[in-house]
């Protein structure tokens, strides 16, 4: 049974009629296209006759016939009977060259409400893109978050304890058609070809010349690094002992092609002292922490790079824009902006020493800005003190806490 996303549909809702292109985007089977069946059939309940509901995915052989925007422009048209409302779906439209110019062709031509599905963050940003500026807006997809893993599985009667859960989405992270599997080698599988299949189709393809080995091995090792400090040098130091010359430019360049087929994410760093963002970006996080996984032989679960990545994606997809903190001295985890407010978070697997508690309160101890700051961890009891409040990480995963800002 498919879960109904509310999160993205709330987002979504109050521009189903407005003259706004709707685009959404995401990783591949993050659940775009069921994201859309949804957004389909409460338009429909709604009261819209299915006729007047046209829905094409272009990675469907039974549209193989669309090859360029004529043809496609053709078959909508030919769908289209009256001047009433029509509401077009069309699914991965980065395959149709020079989309931009259907989409703004059929909102001059007809009465329509439009939305678009892309694997490719970049497929709004060429010199054709000037024909929509100022006529979309877009929705980020990611897969399954903690608390919509939970509900999924509660949904299909298959037990979930989240306090035992914790560990395997941590390790297989949150891909929808990942929990049509129960055996481990049967996920690996899946997330391996999943993987493959996103570099050949979304990457690879569009750059021929590209030495596939080495960008896989590369982006395998950038994913299972996530979280930590990038260096371009010391990859390509590595491969230097191999016999084997690869350049920083390569790769920086690999890193934006993962980054524009999002599977990766950029947390640039946030001068905690001048207020004010950095021009620096050098820590990156896996869209899902199962692709993260991949490359990693054993799981260390008290690395907390693992949990900061889940937690780091939460709040993207709680809206929050996230940075890491720099103070003079060192760095806070993640600071969380929304409507110009912010917090500071502080990151742990368990305070389970003195030692461990006075790092992780003691990273504060500088700070003088007033905003609200958290320690977040998996412990069950509350040790809060000092005005630095402190959660409990599956709580605040299945929304039983938030966070405050000022």
């Amino acid at each position: 049974m498919n879960l109904i996303r509310e999160d993205y549909l709330k987002l979504i809702r109050p521009y189903y009629d407005v003259d706004l292109i709707k685009i959404i985007t995401g990783v591949r089977r993050s659940g775009k296209s069921v994201l859309m069946e949804t957004i389909k059939d409460e338009i429909i309940a709604n009261g819209v006759k299915g006729s007047h509901i046209i829905s094409i995915n272009l990675e469907d052989l039974d549209y193989s016939f669309i090859s360029d925007i004529k043809d496609l422009h053709k078959e909508i048209q030919s769908r289209i009977q009256d001047q009433d409302k029509y509401y077009i779906f069309l699914d991965e439209i980065q395959h149709i060259e020079s989309f931009e110019k259907l989409l703004a062709s059929l909102k001059a031509k007809f009465n329509c409400s439009i939305f678009v599905t892309g694997s490719d963050s970049t497929m709004l940003s060429g010199e054709l893109a000037t024909l929509l500026t100022g006529r979309t807006v877009e929705f980020e997809i990611f897969p399954f978050s903690f608390k919509e893993s939970v509900d999924f599985l509660t949904l299909n009667n298959i037990e979930c304890n989240p306090d035992d859960f914790i560990k395997d989405y941590i390790k297989w992270g949150g891909f929808p058609l990942r929990f049509s599997f129960r055996e481990e080698t049967s996920i690996k599988r899946f997330l391996d070809n999943l993987y493959s299949n996103i570099i050949n189709r979304d990457i690879i393809k569009k750059s021929s010349k590209m030495d596939k080995k080495t960008f896989k091995d590369i982006s395998l090792y950038i994913m299972s690094n996530a979280g930590k400090e990038f260096s371009a040098q010391n990859i390509a130091n590595y491969y230097s002992t191999k016999c084997k010359q690869v350049s920083t430019r390569t790769i920086y360049n690999y890193l934006e092609k993962l980054h524009k087929a999002y599977i990766l994410h950029s947390c640039k760093k946030y001068n905690i002292v001048g207020k004010a963002a950095l021009d620096s970006s050098d820590k990156f996080y896996a869209t899902d922490t199962g692709l993260r996984t991949l490359n990693t032989n054993t799981i260390n679960y008290e690395d907390t790079f693992f949990l900061e990545n889940i937690i780091y994606n939460e709040l993207l997809i709680q809206g929050f824009t996230v940075y890491k903190g720099k103070t003079f001295k060192g760095e806070i985890d993640f600071v969380a902006v929304k409507d110009n407010k912010k917090c500071f978070i502080q990151v742990a697997y368990l305070l389970s020493s003195e030692e461990t508690i006075k790092r992780e309160f003691g990273a504060y101890d500088k700070i003088m800005d007033a905003s609200p700051k958290y320690v977040l961890s998996l412990d069950k009891m509350d040790l809060s003190h000092d005005g630095i409040e402190h959660l409990n990480i599956i709580d605040f995963l299945l929304h039983k806490v938030s966070l405050h800002l000022s």
